[in-house]
């Protein structure tokens, strides 16, 4: 069966490694905070001021003045830290992040990303996105598979305008774990009950089986 977003996330938990600087973005990858293994340690960046976010408040903890990019209330670990939003660009200009986890509508086979913007749609613009996508060496996306209509979001091109170009190394859906390769979308782990071919019928772009393909474990 297809994951959820919270499955999405445990899933993505796993590609954090001990001492590690990780940015979050907006959506599903600010979930990944909650699941990170309790013997690690890692310090989780986001682009508004902070160094050291933790797992999400629980119901009436919350504190107003302590938020994330997507000014979502956050909690902090001890010897988090706060700063203006030029320092924090520069830690991201600077190449001290070393995981960057974005959502996205569209990602291409050769690992473009479009996460900003729909024609027609109005928005408040790209954000932290172009930063990140220009300076991160390690970016793993968090998606759905298919948009509400059915249709695929892992694509041989983009259709809508790009955040970047040639980025995403790994993609976390509910269906599947996928690499971004030179020959394109290369399937690594599916999710607990999806089969090979179900994912095959939701990847419009070239998407590459080699041997059995196993289930995620999370």
């Amino acid at each position: 069966m297809a994951l959820d977003k919270t499955g999405i996330a445990k899933r993505i938990a796993k590609e954090v490694k001990d001492g590690y600087y990780v940015n979050l973005g907006i959506g599903i990858p600010t979930l990944v905070a909650n699941y990170v293994r309790d013997d690690i340690s890692v310090e989780f960046q986001s682009e508004n001021g902070v160094l050291g976010m933790g797992p999400f408040p629980f119901e009436g903890e919350e504190d107003a003045d302590i938020i994330n990019a997507g000014k979502q209330t956050i909690t902090t670990l001890p010897g988090a830290s706060f700063f203006d939003s030029a320092l924090s660009f520069s830690m991201i200009r600077g190449q001290h992040v070393q995981l960057t986890i974005l959502g996205a509508m569209e990602v291409s086979e050769n690992g473009d990303i479009a996460n900003w913007k729909i024609p027609g749609k109005m928005v408040k613009g790209m954000g932290g996105a172009m930063d990140l996508v220009a300076s991160a060496d390690n970016i793993i996306v968090a998606m759905m598979h298919t948009n509400r209509a059915g249709a695929s979001k892992l694509l041989k091109r983009c259709s809508l305008p790009l955040t970047g170009v040639g980025c995403v190394k790994k993609i976390v859906t509910n269906l599947a774990v996928l690499e971004v390769t030179h020959e394109g979308f290369r399937l690594l782990e599916r999710a607990p009950g999806v089969s090979v071919e179900e994912i095959k019928a939701a990847t419009e772009g070239t998407l590459i089986v080699a041997g059995d393909i196993p289930e995620m474990d999370i």
